[in-house]
């Protein structure tokens, strides 16, 4: 059995994409937790890493923020607008945290007891997309909440020197999603990043959140079922020899966005 003594004294960690950096201490806070049983009870071998060395948990990056402040200060302290207490829950039990569970449940007693909508509203805020057929979402669009929605990606390909060469695409790395936050919520769910712009209340703006897919097609649809159409669009492109040789292929860049309105 090994000691807690075998692990650095700062850890590492990557909870589902997410980086942390935390104090050894901080994740032996409470006593037969899980992250006490890892940390204490097991080897810096027996636990699963990353590329990078990085301790690995597969579990929401996003919500393990909240995790940590609790295991550094024995508190629960929720942003005014938070709508994920029972995913955070789900967290909590996994983490094996009985009293953080207890108390996310009891807030969220207390909250559905002022606000009779307030279940429903954090399930449409999470998983509105999911949770319903495509013909329910389009009956619901007509009388949808208007606005605009923006969505862009940078993509880049290298055509050679020989002009009828075929050009080699690469794959778009990421999508991002500008608009209100509520609006992308709605349209997207839980295919939404949020990690960039957190704890943002519905009424405000964003232009930092991204889908954590990378298929156009796919984010069109959504847009689609949700009663959005496509009013504008526009890119820029750019372009560099890959190298000082002239006889190197050019490497394009470019960003397009596409701008959809309700």
């Amino acid at each position: 059995m090994a000691q807690s003594s075998a692990f650095p004294d700062i850890v590492e960690l990557n909870v589902g994409g997410q980086l942390y950096v935390t104090r050894l201490e901080t994740l032996t806070a409470v006593r037969d937790s899980l992250l006490w049983t890892k940390f204490t009870q097991s080897s810096p071998a027996d636990l699963p890493t990353d590329s990078k060395g990085r301790f690995f948990f597969d579990r929401d990056g996003f919500l393990f923020r909240y995790i940590l402040d609790y295991l550094r200060d024995s508190e629960l302290s929720l942003p005014e607008f938070f709508k994920e207490r029972k995913r955070l829950q789900k967290e909590a039990d996994f983490f094996q945290l009985p009293e953080l569970s207890r108390r996310l449940a009891a807030v969220s007693k207390d909250s559905s007891s002022t606000d009779d909508s307030g279940e429903q509203e954090e399930a449409e805020l999470t998983s509105p997309v999911t949770s319903s057929s495509s013909s329910d979402r389009a009956l619901r669009s007509p009388g949808a909440s208007s606005g605009y929605i923006t969505v862009g990606y940078r993509g880049s390909y290298t055509i050679g020197r020989d002009i009828q060469a075929d050009a080699k695409f690469r794959r778009v790395a990421r999508i991002t999603v500008c608009g209100k936050i509520s609006l992308t919520k709605e349209v997207f769910g839980e295919t939404l990043n949020e990690s960039r712009d957190p704890d943002r209340p519905p009424d405000k703006y964003t232009s930092r959140y991204y889908l954590k897919y990378n298929f156009l097609e796919q984010a069109f649809d959504r847009l689609a079922e949700a009663g959005f159409h496509m009013v504008a669009c526009n890119s820029t492109g750019t372009c560099s020899y890959g190298s000082s040789d002239p006889g190197e292929d050019k490497l394009w860049t470019s960003y397009t966005e596409y701008v959809f309105s309700r």
